[in-house]
């Protein structure tokens, strides 16, 4: 028998006849055996192509999966300032309670061992689903280094812009870490000038500083070189212990905590004497005269409507009135 013929038999087709032969009338083909072989022949090839196009799907990040959040890592380079204040997130592990996660994460294997993955974007949804004690939704896709960098800066801008200070320390670690310039312009959707500046101005804020105060969204560029410039004016004197333990930041938002950091280290201005004004008035109560002190300087302005020509008869007498001042003081003359 050919192989055609064995493999036709298994699918309960009869052989055909070789040339020359003719076709025995009446042979029964054997079924039960035979045709329970051949359906799981075509199971386990049905099963094998699923597999094959589901491996496929997945390493082009097409299918959407559950994980468990313990086998997810964190990517290595930070780029979301943390924060204890965060009211969104907590509308976001309340909506992933009350709708389940909409939107999924996405993921790498890692490169640390099989079984493990390392997470590119969604960090939030990831923490939310530890805290819920449930599966993440993700998309597994086979990145490098860089595409895993360029795609975690993207998202990040996409979906939730960063402020000015997280874009800073996104750019300085990724230079850190050995990343060129390019890289981290299309991680930032940058150009090279934006780039060099947000390395120049994280280099100058404490790290440790950054991550008490948070990501604070309102204070761009100018305030946090702001808060520079004071830092390095205020050196050693500068506590932020004393700051930070203000009870008024307990419960603060990190833009509150900017403000309260910036003011402790902002130079303090000279106090200005506080203006102080006497108003005279003549024997029959009229307004004539104003006699203001201001900034080291007094100055006595007469009311030319009520007391015409009083002005002048004053100036021609300062001579007499000094001396009678330094005659009072028991002063002699010049």
């Amino acid at each position: 028998m050919s192989r055609k013929d064995a493999i036709n038999s298994l699918y309960l087709k009869k052989p055909e006849p070789a040339a020359g032969e003719s076709e025995k009338p009446s042979e029964r083909v054997r079924t039960g055996a035979i045709s329970a072989m051949g359906t799981s022949l075509k199971q386990m090839t049905d099963g094998a192509k699923l597999a094959t196009r589901l491996q496929e799907q997945l390493e082009k990040g097409d299918v959407v999966v559950e994980i468990e959040p313990g086998t997810i890592e964190q990517s290595p380079i930070a780029d979301r300032i943390p924060t204890d204040v965060d009211p969104a997130f907590d509308e976001l592990v309340q909506s992933i309670s009350d709708n389940g996660q909409q939107v999924p994460i996405l993921v790498r294997p890692s490169p640390t061992g099989q079984g493990r993955f390392q997470i590119a974007y969604g960090r939030r949804r990831l923490k939310a689903a530890k805290m819920l004690n449930r599966p993440v939704r993700a998309i597994i896709r086979k990145l490098t280094d860089q595409e895993l960098i360029v795609a975690q800066g993207r998202e990040n801008l996409d979906r939730e812009d960063l402020s000015f200070i997280e874009k800073a320390f996104f750019a300085k670690n990724l230079e850190d870490s050995g990343c060129d310039r390019s890289t981290i312009v299309s991680a930032l959707c940058s150009d090279k000038a934006d780039v060099s500046r947000y390395i120049a101005v994280a280099r100058r804020v404490p790290e440790h500083l950054v991550k008490r105060i948070g990501p604070a969204p309102k204070a761009g560029r100018a305030r946090w070189l702001k808060l520079a410039d004071g830092l390095e004016h205020a050196g050693d004197s500068f506590e932020a212990e004393k700051v930070f333990s203000d009870e008024k930041l307990a419960g603060a938002n990190s833009d509150t905590r900017f403000q309260a950091v910036l003011r402790a280290v902002e130079p303090r201005k000279a106090s200005k004497k506080a203006a102080s004004s006497n108003i005279w008035k003549t024997p029959t109560g009229k307004r004539a005269a104003k006699i203001e002190d201001r900034n080291g300087r007094t100055t006595l302005t007469f009311e030319d409507k009520v007391v015409p020509e009083f002005a002048r008869y004053v100036s021609a007498q300062l001579d007499d009135l000094y001396r009678q001042f330094q005659s009072s003081r028991g002063e002699g003359g010049d």
